[in-house]
């Protein structure tokens, strides 16, 4: 009797049946759907997207050329030169991150000693040519001049899970 259950389940399609049941449940069920350009899901403020340098409040770069962010990239995306300066800091000349090789760990975040370099919540950006994919010293310090308020938002946010 259960081998004959078994060959009427098998030939009548019992499991296409079972997932036509789950589809079909759902199919008039309210959809939700967000519309993409104007509309954007809520993000943690741990999400790690673009990177960006932060300025101390004076306007001074924060990055003091240890190279630790270097050092703890996994990927080896972050290329760094640095050279003393008149007052006897030192300083980046040479900053880049490559997009492409990145892995978005946020390693290097997590290795700055002066809070430097920062993953931010942006996720929608694109590269059009090539070349492009490089973020230098000039770009990260830009896009932390924009977010500047966000970030430092997110980071009170945060300092309780640190």
């Amino acid at each position: 009797m259960q081998r004959l259950k078994q060959y009427i389940k098998s030939f009548s399609l019992w499991e296409l049946l079972a997932g036509l049941k789950v589809t079909l449940r759902y199919f008039f069920q309210r959809k939700v759907t967000i519309q993409y350009p104007e509309e954007k899901t809520p993000t943690s403020p741990r999400f790690r997207g673009i990177h960006a340098q932060r300025r101390y409040p004076n306007g001074e770069e924060r990055c003091i050329a240890c190279k630790l962010c270097e050092a703890a990239c996994p990927a080896l995306a972050i290329t760094i030169e640095a050279e003393p300066r008149e007052d006897g800091s030192r300083r980046t000349t040479l900053y880049e991150i490559d997009l492409f090789k990145c892995v978005y760990c946020g390693l290097c975040e997590e290795a700055c000693p002066v809070d430097a370099i920062v993953l931010t919540r942006h996720q929608d950006y694109h590269m059009e040519n090539r070349g492009e994919n490089i973020l230098t010293k000039d770009m990260l310090l830009a896009i932390g001049d924009k977010y500047e308020e966000e970030i430092a938002r997110d980071r009170r946010e945060d300092a309780k899970y640190r």
